[in-house]
């Protein structure tokens, strides 16, 4: 049995859903209770970033084989508990990778011509014509050189040649310079976020830091929430020590307060970097082959755990 505990599906899973018992209830995940009780008899689990799969879950589902994640993050999944059970646990790393640079780039630019504030003006009457700012020939900061942020650094070749990126753990690359945090942020006209939330990465952009960036500078975060310090980047906002932000991310998904709402320096959207047909087609095409590797003894292909094929 296939247990689909949050909104994924797609003509791959009902063709799936013809050789495979498939339970799909989208709100799942938050009736943990009913969770567990299926996931005793299932032998995989496809979830987005809702789903908290920890130990005690892994640990209920004795034949469980293979946790299939539709997205990139893995911040909801307990790897090293899988690993331990020999659960493989796949996840389409990369393949949401030009959807995610895409809105980057939409974000900046719509945030550099304040577009969302000029419309809302103008549909209430207003001719507001003043001047945005430009992205072309500015420097553009990187933080976190993975497939998004080399996805990211591919589209703006047309726009700039001054590309800078820290990631401690990337590969030097044509076109981009790989330097040091504080010269990321000292250096950057625009700043986008592509770090996942790790211990070493929670909190990282303080008012220490976020002081080091110019007062002309914008910011994209479609990485992790966590990654900035909200109260902090408020205030920056507030004091124009930046210029402003655009946040597809936030520390709490949904978030209960109405931080940053006020302000029209930010725009914010709903976690949506990832999110588009073309990228929901495709991660859903290769969670099916996945499950269908796992569930017929075959070697994972998009396994992330040190568990590359599915016990028997």
């Amino acid at each position: 049995m296939i247990i689909i505990s949050e909104d994924v599906w797609s003509e791959d899973f009902a063709a799936l859903g013809t050789r495979f018992p498939i339970v799909h209830e989208p709100d799942l995940w938050s009736r943990r209770e009913d969770l567990k009780h299926l996931l005793s008899d299932a032998h995989a689990l496809v979830v987005r970033n809702r789903t908290q799969v920890d130990r005690e879950l892994i640990a209920s589902s004795p034949k469980l084989k293979v946790i299939a994640r539709a997205g990139v993050g893995l911040d909801n999944i307990d790897v090293k508990a899988a690993d331990e059970s020999g659960v493989v646990v796949a996840a389409a790393l990369g393949i949401n990778a030009v959807a995610v640079a895409e809105l980057t780039l939409g974000l900046a630019l719509a945030l550099s011509r304040a577009i969302v504030n000029r419309d809302s003006s103008t549909r209430a009457g207003e001719w507001n014509r003043s001047a945005g700012s430009e992205i072309s020939g500015k420097t553009w900061g990187l933080l976190g050189f993975g497939a998004t942020g080399r996805a990211t650094a591919k589209l703006l070749s047309g726009f700039t040649d001054s590309i800078l990126a820290y990631d401690p753990f990337a590969k030097t690359i044509d076109g981009v310079t790989l330097t040091s945090l504080d010269e990321v942020l000292k250096k950057s006209d625009v700043l986008s976020i592509h770090l996942p939330a790790t211990p070493e990465t929670i909190g990282l952009l303080d008012a220490n830091k976020l002081a080091l960036m110019k007062n002309s500078a914008i910011l994209v975060n479609v990485g992790r929430g966590e990654v900035i310090n909200e109260s902090d980047l408020e205030s920056a906002l507030r004091n124009q020590t930046i210029a402003g932000a655009a946040l597809d991310v936030r520390n709490q998904e949904p978030p209960k307060d109405k931080r940053f709402t006020d302000l029209e320096n930010v725009i914010l959207t709903p976690h949506i970097a990832g999110i588009t047909k073309e990228s929901q087609a495709a991660i859903n095409r290769v969670l099916v082959n996945e499950i269908e590797c796992a569930l017929t003894g075959q070697p994972q292909r998009y396994a992330v755990g040190s568990v590359k094929q599915a016990k028997p």
